[in-house]
């Protein structure tokens, strides 16, 4: 099928690169001219596990292309995504202008060919009636642009109609960071929002291949579930999905702060009630809290959405609140141990917000780092993909080491604030030969604390 993808970031451009290399004629618009020629050479933007070889493959197969061009992408795509960015206000609430100037855009280029239009991004829920709304009004001014089309100031309603041939789907992603790849090929579910029998046989059609697991690791599994669902309904299967698993962190990092008051082993507790199939150990990692591009901004967006129907959403807001102060927990065990923090100096192992990403949106770490400014001491970081790539010319008040060891020399302590598996093999015994006070905050709960012991480090977890 030919799809057009608007919008490159993780979401945009994994899913472009992986419909194209089931077998689908994509091409990817963006803005961005510097990012489409990069692209265009066949290098990723964005730093994903697998993401560059399978883009660079599906180039030279003729399959996927890159453009600055939307009407090309609209002319092309008989499914057009929008996956553009959806990032959040002051307020809590979603900021829908890209989506709005893309959908505007997509009515402004429409020819009469029938199309799906795919709410990819997520957006604010409602927005599959608002999008066919802003669609129509682009149609509209097109329309009215060309004088033929004119007469006393009103555009023909059947020139309208016949241009206006479109379905509007609901189809919310589920990709996790550092997973996209994997996750896009091997998904739980694919959710599809709309009442048009049309565009939904079209969009099953889309899907085939993974829901055969054509592409799956393991391909014996049964069938991918396809969840069909009215628009507004798929759209708070996204928000439910993130806010859920927002939820379920901030309940075992209470647990885990309750746990280092009577002396028991939070990763314990977490093994005891993961076992129970009705909780599931997934997402019951304690630690320093979340972050990212998603479980904030979802978390916010629903909190502001139930806010403007009278509703009050105590348990989401007492998530949020319970991962501001987890963050603090760092602090907080940084300064029994050293006491006073001015003059002393840290070292955050990792900066992204979590491991096989680049991405440092609401990352623990800036937080972090934040308040370490604050209390006068002096902070210095190592991350294997910050720390190789140049990004951290956008970081203030930490100093980029080159590797770990680097990191170590002259630190009062260590915080382990992203749980790479590279950070499980480092060699901690000459660490602590160099650090002025070998001390280790492990802030993932993700190293051995008798390794860490018999390295010569006094060690620190959550809830341990």
């Amino acid at each position: 099928m030919q799809v057009c993808v608007i919008g490159t970031g993780y979401v945009g451009l994994v899913t472009g690169v992986c419909l194209s290399h089931i077998g689908h004629d994509v091409i990817c618009v963006d803005n961005n001219e510097e990012k489409v020629k990069l692209m265009q050479s066949g290098q990723s933007p964005i730093y994903e596990p697998g993401l560059s070889e399978l883009m660079q493959s599906s180039a030279a197969s003729g399959r996927l292309q890159f453009t600055s061009d939307l009407a090309q992408g609209v002319a092309h795509g008989e499914i057009l995504f929008i996956a553009v960015g959806t990032p959040p206000l002051p307020t809590g609430e979603s900021d829908t202008r890209y989506v709005e100037a893309v959908a505007r855009g997509i009515g402004a280029n429409l020819n009469g060919d029938y199309k799906v239009i795919v709410n990819k991004s997520t957006v604010p829920i409602g927005s599959g009636d608002w999008v066919r709304m802003i669609v129509l009004e682009g149609v509209d001014e097109q329309q009215k642009s060309q004088k033929s089309l004119v007469t006393a100031g009103n555009v023909s309603s059947k020139a309208k109609e016949e241009q206006a041939n479109f379905d509007v789907v609901s189809n919310p992603e589920f990709l996790r960071e550092g997973s996209a790849v994997y996750d896009t090929f091997n998904p739980d579910r694919i959710v599809l929002g709309s009442n048009s029998p049309k565009a939904l046989g079209m969009m099953k059609d889309l899907y085939q291949p993974l829901v055969n697991r054509e592409a799956a690791q393991d391909k014996s599994l049964p069938p991918v579930p396809v969840v069909v669902t009215d628009l507004s309904s798929a759209e708070m299967i996204k928000y439910a999905a993130n806010s859920f698993l927002a939820t379920k962190i901030s309940f075992i990092n209470e647990v885990a702060n309750i746990c280092d008051r009577v002396g028991a082993d939070v990763t314990q507790v977490a093994q005891g009630i993961g076992l129970d199939s009705r909780i599931g150990s997934k997402f019951l990692n304690a630690g320093i809290g979340w972050g990212g591009s998603c479980f904030p901004k979802d978390v916010a967006a629903l909190i502001h959405t139930a806010d403007d129907y009278g509703y009050e959403p105590e348990l989401l807001k007492a998530a949020v609140n319970v991962n501001v102060r987890q963050r603090l927990i760092i602090l907080e065990k940084l300064q029994h141990e050293l006491k006073i923090l001015k003059g002393k100096t840290i070292g955050l192992l990792g900066l992204t917000f979590k491991p096989d990403t680049d991405d440092m949106r609401d990352a623990p770490a800036l937080q972090l780092i934040e308040q370490l400014n604050r209390l006068g001491a002096k902070v210095k970081a190592y991350d294997p993909i910050v720390s190789q790539s140049g990004l951290s010319h956008g970081l203030s008040g930490v100093i980029i080491e080159g590797n770990a060891e680097m990191l170590a020399d002259g630190c009062d302590a260590l915080v382990l604030v992203t749980d790479w598996q590279e950070f499980v093999k480092l060699n901690y015994q000459k660490m602590a030969t160099l650090m002025t006070h070998p001390v280790i905050i492990d802030g993932r709960n993700c190293l051995d604390p008798k390794v860490l012991k018999e390295a010569g480090f006094h060690y620190l977890g959550v809830g341990r």
